[in-house]
């Protein structure tokens, strides 16, 4: 299907920094083909009114949990290592397949209607994530996240890795590389050396991305240096996690060291602002990090721990909480704070979107600059990141199909979400 958006102000997201009024942004299939202030010759199969609003890049959440939206607002009041050991732990050793596939739907269906289009997801149970991910229409990157606390190690045997292995088998590409499949390490104090030497060497040889929890709580990343000698970010580095595309989740505690490996090897890190504060983690040295060269993208967490995925709220907070910490306005910008939120994400997924131009993949969303909050508007980057909410967003494209739009959900049943939900998930977690 061929489709062409008219009547909006397009916030391009390129270098040049372009806000396009009266734009006109055109779709085949799932790629966008030209974007401009003249109508395209030809005919489109859909034309659509953007009534004036304005037109972004699909956001990229480059690190979540979707099932954990059942455990939204469960154990809270803990720091990490406490909330996940009383109250996350035992709830997850309950899950099937089917609670995970309500679970992720109700996920997806929360970041669909803020405006996300693309995902990093990290946890178990990832085959019925992913069908979620592939029905609902959004890019996906899914990882099963591996640990080890048993003294003996056999890949074979391993359940983790033999999930892996096959989720690359059926999944990795799938659909012209609407999902793929990362390695994970879920961290360096859940596991150990022969385990991340043998994800390394998968990852290498499937050509696979990696994923990884690193230095979010002081306690992890001062028990890794007394262990080792050295930091999780120095740990990961020799055992050659870092070879790879790589996203890094958290990076609160990493040292100017740590960021020269994370640049050196080109890894991602996901800055985590909601759930970082709220468990009392602490603030990642975010502008610090993207001086020193690392892409920073930005994640919601779980839901569990944040409690929710309205991206603009997590944008918000990324642009504010450093200007307020370094008492400089000027610390991270509004620009910046949307970059981390689409550009960035893109490039630590290797995803070829965040940006509204001609090649990309059309994942595009459409926010209403009509409703209050964002009345008048002297500058729509301004409004995006510190008035607009996932309220605003009125249509959400990915890969060039409309899955959400004034309100509806397109490829989601809700009410049997919300059934699976009520009569079977939350009974079988919590009685």
């Amino acid at each position: 299907m061929t489709t062409l958006i008219h009547n909006c102000t397009a916030v391009l997201m390129d270098e040049a920094r372009t806000v396009l009024k009266n734009a006109f942004v055109a779709v085949d299939g799932a790629v966008i083909t030209s974007v401009g202030t003249v109508r395209p010759q030809g005919s489109f199969d859909r034309e659509m009114d953007g009534g004036g609003n304005v037109l972004m890049p699909g956001f990229v959440n480059a690190h979540a949990h979707l099932p954990m939206t059942l455990m939204r607002g469960y154990g809270g009041g803990c720091d990490l290592h406490q909330w996940l050991q009383q109250y996350i732990f035992p709830a997850e050793a309950k899950l099937t397949d089917r609670a995970v596939h309500a679970a992720a739907a109700l996920g997806l269906s929360e970041m669909i209607a803020s405006g996300i289009t693309t995902v990093a997801d990290m946890y178990d149970h990832c085959d019925a994530i992913a069908q979620e991910a592939a029905a609902a229409g959004v890019n996906a990157n899914i990882a099963r996240g591996l640990n080890l606390f048993a003294p003996d190690f056999d890949p074979k045997k391993h359940q983790g890795c033999v999930e892996t292995e096959e989720l690359v088998e059926k999944w990795h590409g799938y659909n012209d590389g609407q999902i793929l499949i990362d390695a994970c390490i879920h961290g360096e104090y859940t596991s150990r050396d022969v385990l991340w030497d043998w994800c390394a060497a998968f990852a290498k040889e499937h050509g696979l991305g990696m994923h990884v929890h690193l230095s979010e709580t002081r306690s992890e990343h001062e028990e890794c240096v007394a262990r080792h000698g050295m930091t999780p970010a120095a740990v990961f580095e020799r055992h050659g996690i870092f070879d790879v595309r790589a996203i890094a989740a958290h990076c609160v505690w990493t040292t100017p060291e740590d960021w020269e490996i994370l640049a050196r090897h080109g890894v991602s890190a996901i800055h985590n602002p909601m759930s970082n504060l709220k468990l009392g983690s602490g603030i990642a040295p975010i502008p610090a990090m993207i001086k020193a060269g690392v892409n920073v993208c930005l994640g919601t967490d779980g839901v569990s721990s944040n409690n929710a995925t309205d991206f603009f709220a997590d944008m918000k907070l990324a642009a504010i909480l450093h200007n307020g910490a370094s008492c400089d306005p000027m610390a991270m910008g509004p620009y910046e704070a949307l970059r981390l939120a689409t550009v960035n994400g893109a490039k630590a997924l290797g995803r070829n979107t965040g940006e509204i131009k001609a090649g990309c993949t059309a994942d595009l969303i459409l926010v209403d600059f009509t409703a209050p909050n964002n009345i008048p508007c002297h500058d729509a980057v301004e409004n995006l990141v510190y008035a607009s909410h996932g309220g605003n967003v009125l249509m959400n494209m990915a890969r060039g199909k409309v899955i959400y739009q004034n309100g509806e959900f397109l490829t989601i049943d809700m009410e049997k979400v919300r059934r699976e939900i009520d009569q079977y998930a939350m009974p079988l977690l919590f009685g």
